[in-house]
């Protein structure tokens, strides 16, 4: 495993991949921040285009990513993450609006649960994700960050 970091307006990011791809954001101000763990290796080579789209999405000049990921999760979890990535940039989603995405409407909780088990938050964005009353509900690198990365995305939550 190669690992990076990149300093942003949320703080430090532990940038985590392999050939497959990357594996995982960290918050390293976070609630829960990510160590490299002993046999990672400190490479910035391959996260080149992962830390300049990152870049220009806190520019304001990205709104989609493009970048290979490999998270690892149940086929659940997955299929969470990977619906994640369909909220649009600058809208926000309740957590019964995405369990009825993936055709679970009564799963709201354990897509919350999946959410929050999001390796790869802001390229996946879980952040986007809010309670039915639109507020703002948990995120791994505490709300405080939340709210900044829905505040660069266009401010106001909404919901459908």
């Amino acid at each position: 495993m190669q690992f990076c970091t990149l300093s942003s307006p949320v703080g430090e990011l532990l940038l985590v991949g392999n050939e497959s791809g990357l594996r995982e954001v960290g918050f390293q101000n976070g609630t829960h921040p990510t160590r490299p763990q002993p046999d990672w290796q400190e490479d910035p080579r391959p996260f080149k285009k992962a830390v300049a789209q990152l870049r220009d999405y806190f520019a304001g000049r990205r709104h989609e990513f493009d970048l290979p990921l490999a998270p690892s999760g149940t086929e659940f979890q997955l299929k969470v993450w990977w619906t994640l990535r369909t909220i649009p940039y600058g809208e926000t989603w309740s957590y019964g609006e995405l369990a009825r995405r993936i055709r679970k409407p009564k799963a709201a909780r354990a897509v919350g649960a999946a959410n929050g088990q999001n390796p790869i938050p802001i390229i996946i964005p879980c952040h986007r994700v809010i309670g039915a009353n639109g507020s703002l509900t948990g995120f791994g690198g505490g709300l405080k960050i939340k709210r900044i990365l829905l505040e660069l995305e266009g401010g106001t939550p909404s919901l459908f």
